[in-house]
């Protein structure tokens, strides 16, 4: 759920099927604005290790450290995250310290290690099942491609499951039976719904934000975009082998980046009608920024853009690298190096 974005965060230590404990995380946003250098994204940092009791107190004085430090008066610079650029870490710790009435544990070693979209067929216990369904950025309609909203409702009508929302825009059918598991996918298909495992790895793993029309601050596309985009990215990661790769692809409609681009491994961010800055290297994992690699890029150029790191990547990553983690290793002009030979010799 890229907890490394949010302002505050609360990551589960567990032991077994027990919750022991809270990392806490502060100071994460990706908003800024690109003409005021006083704005910028960043990632949430280690603030403490709490227990589960402790969460709502530190939670309290987390707020309140903001409420009286914070710049509430510039609304570009009213983030926590500012505060915690202004003041480092440790000031912030020992003030919230004061706040909460005792001395906090520092963070313990751990971090986030995998990410897991949940879809297609899971186990529940007593036999029962849960289905995760790839809903493209959360919009459940009937489209020419398949009615989504019809099918779901024959669903609901006709089986009652639990329905959760993910974090990734999907949907999660739970308390199926073993029985009415082929029931499931064949409601989905008599209305045209792709299966999730159908879906390529590439779009499981990516989303927009609305953008155009729903937003006031979109400057160009997103939602409506990603999908065209996608079209094109699959055909060239078959074409190069990387079809099971998992990429993950983020768009959002103007650079205050509700897609969350800005530690994807593929961010693009929308700078002016039909334009983009694409940035590169940030990690699958999402606790990484990535860089801008180029600015002001037309919509139908950014797949053939990205084609030569792609290549890139397929001659030259390591065993086991993924693609954010090749273009960080690289840096912008570790690229540039690797691509300039072929582009002189009209490889590319």
């Amino acid at each position: 759920m890229d907890i490394y974005t949010n302002d505050l965060g609360f990551l589960a230590a567990v032991d077994g099927r027990q919750i022991v404990g809270f990392q806490v995380l502060v100071g994460g946003g990706l908003g800024m604005t690109p003409a005021d250098k006083r704005t910028f994204p960043a990632l949430a940092q280690m603030l403490a290790f709490i227990q589960p009791e402790e969460l709502l107190p530190v939670a309290e004085a987390v707020f309140q450290v903001f409420r009286d430090f914070g710049n509430r008066a510039d609304r570009r610079r009213a983030r926590l995250k500012y505060l915690l650029a202004d003041w480092g870490t440790e000031r912030f710790r020992h003030t919230v310290e004061q706040y909460y009435g005792r001395p906090l544990r520092l963070p313990r070693s751990m971090s986030v290690t995998s990410v897991d979209n949940h879809l297609g067929w899971h186990p529940q216990s007593e036999g029962r099942w849960f289905y995760g369904l790839y809903i493209e950025n959360g919009r459940v309609a009937d489209r020419t491609d398949g009615a989504m909203q019809t099918a779901l409702r024959e669903l609901a009508g006709r089986l009652r499951p639990g329905v959760r929302l993910t974090p990734m825009m999907s949907l999660l059918l739970t308390d199926i039976s073993e029985r009415d598991r082929g029931l499931v996918e064949r409601i989905l298909r008599d209305h045209g719904v792709r299966l999730s495992e159908e879906i390529s790895l590439v779009r499981q793993y990516s989303g927009a934000c609305v953008a155009l029309p729903t937003c006031s601050m979109a400057i160009t596309e997103s939602e409506r975009a990603i999908p065209g985009i996608l079209d094109q990215l699959e055909a060239v990661l078959t074409a190069l082998g990387l079809a099971q790769e998992k990429i993950a692809v983020r768009m959002a409609g103007c650079p205050n980046g509700c897609g969350r681009p800005y530690n994807a491994e593929i961010g693009l961010v929308g700078r002016g009608k039909d334009k983009y800055a694409i940035y590169l290297g940030g990690s699958f994992l999402g606790d990484r920024l990535g860089f801008l690699y180029e600015n002001m890029v037309g919509r139908e150029e950014i797949v053939s853009r990205l084609r030569p790191v792609l290549e890139a990547f397929a001659r030259n990553r390591a065993d086991g690298e993924t693609f954010g983690d090749f273009c960080h290793r690289c840096g912008p002009e570790g690229l540039q190096a690797l691509l300039s030979p072929h582009r002189a010799e009209g490889t590319f």
